[in-house]
């Protein structure tokens, strides 16, 4: 079956002026190649061209091209030169006249031309045919085929392909890379018209060209979900992580409506994670990337509807229902809400780290980039289980990682298991009471300037890989007015409500708020964005469950 998906892909392309001729040669094509390949014919060179950048944008393959010479404006040879920058591994055969033998042969140095052919060919089971077996052999032997997925072409230490490609491969969309300085990728360019001036450019497996998209027009583009399917729902789950995606799993187990809203990709935090080793029942550990797919199938196949790149900006109560407000002016109504949007990565506050952010200093991209890191120096920041879990896949390829800590080991933060794999790991070591200062760098980073935080001496060490797993900020801002939150922005929920023995501010109901229930009856929390939480997948599942349990105690007397 996929072999013969694959030969349905593959083109033969013929071009020839004359309307007569190209009809003869399509039919001749057809006879004999019709059931296994496409036959693409085109009256000038200019279209052919045309039709070979399509072709190329959608990712199929053309495994022979057959010209006319006598052509006018653009010559056979001339047409086969501009088609070797799109398809340079087809099979080239120039058709000919008697009287045009010359050029076909000074051809096979232009072109490096594979045959010509003299017209009329007939019979073709004598003339065409055999010609074009053995070509079509030849090509298929060669093993040159297209990657049949999403194509980003950009620059390596570029900031905004930087983001396209982490968030494709956070959300798990299978996509090939291009640098825009190779070959290829400069054949992507020209089939795209683009002078490469503005990049990324993505093209989707329909063929479709992307210039410098935006999150929510790359998603609908590559297949995900971005529009709710409808306007009312029993419960709505704000945030794809662990603690989310264990929500939308168990709501809608449970017979709830259930639609998930994640801003940029579900897996959270956990979702970048190399390799989870103490999550229950898996005693081999499992990556977050492995995980997330996983609960995200298992919340589809309940019925749940997850949405991506919807970033919510505002929560109101309007009688028993609960609104959740978009960025782009729509909202979504429900009975309930979770809350669970879990925390990102601090930035580094140190000089030209801002700058520098994509091209040398990335946050949590350690998955993405760790190919590039080949036999390479790497510094991380952090001390934190999300750093050690970056440090041992890192140091799988790197010639060396560093850890840099301001504490004076990882035994503060770290869990043991972790602590005592980068003990035994030769190629990692760790700077205690170290600190970034400064990175610096032209177009990447280059050096970075670290400072003993004990003795105040600082010292410049050449670096190209920065990764910061620095602490978590809530982004709760958008709660502003309605959800009532602790000093650092994280949600207050059940007794750390009533702490003073009094309900909170507002609170009307004759009973106290649920354990995971915040100041708004109806909308709880779970995860790692909820004051005082755990800071773990296993609890962010739980508290997700929990969440759903008690939505459907509050529903029942509601």
């Amino acid at each position: 079956m996929a072999q013969a998906a694959e030969a349905a892909r593959t083109v033969i392309l013929t071009v020839d002026d004359d309307p007569g001729v190209s009809r003869a040669v399509a039919r001749d094509l057809r006879r004999r190649y019709g059931e296994s390949y496409r036959i693409v014919r085109a009256e000038s060179g200019a279209s052919a061209l045309e039709a070979l950048r399509e072709l190329k944008l959608r990712g199929d393959q053309v495994a022979v091209l057959l010209a006319d010479y006598r052509m006018p404006r653009m010559n056979g040879i001339e047409f086969l030169e501009e088609a070797m920058d799109v398809y340079p591994w087809a099979r080239r055969v120039l058709l000919t006249a008697y009287a045009d033998t010359g050029a076909a042969i000074d051809a096979i140095n232009v072109v490096d031309l594979d045959h010509y052919l003299l017209k009329p060919w007939n019979p073709p089971e004598e003339k065409l045919y055999p010609v074009l077996d053995d070509l079509l052999q030849a090509w298929h032997a060669s093993e040159h085929r297209p990657v049949p997925s999403t194509k980003v072409v950009g620059h390596r230490w570029s900031a905004r392909s930087s983001d396209v490609r982490e968030f494709l491969a956070r959300n798990q969309v299978p996509y090939r890379w291009y640098s825009a300085e190779e070959p290829e990728g400069r054949r992507l360019l020209t089939a795209a018209g683009q002078d490469g001036r503005r990049l990324p450019l993505v093209i989707t497996p329909d063929g479709t060209a992307l210039v410098e998209p935006e999150a929510p027009e790359l998603a609908a583009r590559v297949g995900l979900a971005t529009t709710p399917t409808a306007d009312f729902y029993d419960l709505v789950v704000i945030g794809g992580g662990p603690a989310g995606l264990g929500a939308a799993v168990y709501g809608a187990s449970e017979g709830l409506r259930t639609v998930l809203v994640e801003r940029s990709a579900t897996g959270g935090q956990a979702g970048q994670s190399s390799r989870i080793e103490n999550y229950l029942g898996f005693p081999d550990g499992v990556s977050g990337a492995q995980l997330t797919d996983r609960a995200r199938r298992q919340a589809a196949r309940f019925g749940a509807e997850l949405l991506t790149t919807r970033e919510v900006t505002g929560l109101e109560v309007c009688g028993a229902a609960r609104i959740v407000r978009f960025a782009d002016g729509s909202s979504v109504g429900a009975h309930s809400v979770i809350l669970a949007t879990g925390v990102q990565y601090r930035r580094l506050a140190a000089e030209g780290c801002t700058e520098l952010t994509g091209c040398g200093v990335f946050y949590g991209s350690a998955l993405t980039e760790a190919a590039s890191c080949q036999d390479q120096d790497v510094y991380i920041v952090g001390g934190a289980n999300s750093a050690g879990q970056a440090a041992m896949y890192l140091s799988r390829v790197a010639k060396s990682v560093t850890l840099l800590v301001r504490g004076a080991d990882l035994s503060a933060s770290m869990s043991h298991y972790l602590v005592q794999q980068i003990g035994e790991s030769p190629n990692i070591s760790v700077r205690g009471h170290t600190e970034v200062v400064a990175a610096h760098g032209e177009d990447r980073l280059e050096r970075l300037t670290l400072r003993d935080t004990e003795s105040g001496e600082t010292e410049q060490t050449d670096a190209q890989w920065l990764f910061v797993f620095i602490g978590a900020a809530p982004l709760t801002g958008w709660l502003d007015g309605t959800v009532l939150r602790d000093a650092r922005g994280f949600v207050l929920a059940g007794p750390d409500l009533t702490a003073d023995g009094k309900p909170p501010p507002g609170w009307e109901l004759d009973r106290p708020p649920y354990h995971l229930e915040t100041n708004v009856p109806g909308v709880f929390v779970a995860g790692d964005v909820r004051a005082q939480s755990a800071k773990r997948v296993a609890s962010a599942v739980g508290e997700g469950a929990m969440a759903v349990m008690l939505v459907h105690r509050y529903l029942e007397q509601s």
